[in-house]
């Protein structure tokens, strides 16, 4: 954690488990998302999974139901909070009914991507919401905060979706040096180990988007878990044809509709388009599967309560190795003094 990121240590002591649950186009849903917060991570959606738009208000009244009734049967152990994922780009003709929903609903995290804006960010702002934006550089980072985000999601190679192409040391690394905020790091992470190593690279989270979806929760097809299950990380194709948008996608659904996965065309940015709850690239996700390349520790589907444990019991554990294999190290170095 960043020295003096008060807003990290304030976010952080609500979660069990430094960990975000990323929003998955299609596949997040209210149960996962309730799922996830009641163990203790950030469970999030983006905005457009609910269609029509009138359904936001019943996933949002859902949503904070659920988790009210479970904060008051188990006060010892309240629920982490939620976040909303809202696509910016100028071609979201919903960005400005979702968000007054957001706002309506107080919703305690607004996780914004493929554009940054004031407004927004205002808008987030003036009932004590958070904002953290997505970023694959450190130019876009530093337009993110300039803009008023108070935190940052720092896509690196690896990630499922839409993901960058930078080294997660490289990117965080370099955020690092002039920004000391709440930073959560994406790309490959799907292990206790790997959350703590974030960690150590100077991220306060985890950011998981891949480990969550063969998990009885998700809204995504039988085939679409088992595949993760199945897979590894040479198994993942970086491509920008399906949205225009370069992302990581699963082999096996490439080549089951019918295409080569090693001479796929590039794709066409001009026409990435997202009016009308991203209908157009509804069927794209639907059958090519995005996936990041830490699936190889994904080995079975479970609920996402059972995710979790997981995930809090193999941290533990790399937090412990790594303190005695530090101590070692010292008194190794103290030694040759």
């Amino acid at each position: 954690m960043a020295p003096g990121s008060a807003l990290a240590q304030r976010l952080r002591g609500r979660l069990r488990l430094p960990c975000i649950g990323a929003p998955l186009f299609i596949v997040s849903n209210p149960e996962l998302v309730i799922a996830q917060c009641k163990s203790g991570v950030v469970g999030s959606f983006p905005a457009l999974n609910a269609r029509p738009k009138e359904k936001l208000e019943e996933w949002l009244v859902k949503i904070k139901t659920a988790l009210a009734e479970h904060d008051a049967a188990h006060p010892e152990s309240p629920a982490a909070p939620f976040a909303v994922n809202q696509i910016v780009h100028r071609s979201n003709d919903r960005l400005m009914h979702d968000l007054e929903a957001c706002v309506r609903h107080q919703v305690p995290l607004v996780i914004t991507s493929l554009g940054a804006r004031e407004d927004v960010n205002a808008a987030i702002h003036s009932y004590g919401g958070l904002v953290f934006h997505d970023v694959i550089n450190n130019k876009f980072a530093h337009k993110a905060i300039q803009k008023g985000a108070d935190g940052l999601v720092a896509v690196a190679a690896g990630a499922g979706g839409h993901a960058g192409t930078l080294s997660p040391f490289a990117l965080v690394s370099e955020i690092r040096e002039w920004f000391d905020g709440p930073i959560a790091l994406s790309g490959a992470i799907s292990t206790g180990r790997s959350i703590l190593a974030a960690q150590a690279m100077g991220a306060d989270f985890a950011y998981l988007g891949s480990a969550f979806i063969p998990t009885t929760e998700a809204n995504a097809a039988d085939a679409y878990k088992q595949a993760i299950v199945d897979c590894s990380a040479e198994d993942i194709v970086y491509s920008s044809l399906f949205t225009g948008v370069h992302g990581n996608y699963l082999r096996p659904s490439i080549v089951a509709a019918g295409l080569d996965p090693d001479a796929l065309p590039d794709g066409d940015v001009t026409k990435m388009d997202f009016g009308s709850g991203g209908a157009s690239d509804a069927k794209a996700w639907r059958d090519i599967w995005g996936c990041g390349q830490g699936i190889g520790g994904i080995k079975k589907v479970e609920g996402a309560a059972q995710v979790v444990q997981r995930l809090r019991e193999e941290y533990a554990a790399a937090v412990a190795d790594t303190a005695a294999a530090a101590a070692h190290s010292m008194g190794q170095a103290s030694s040759k003094l």
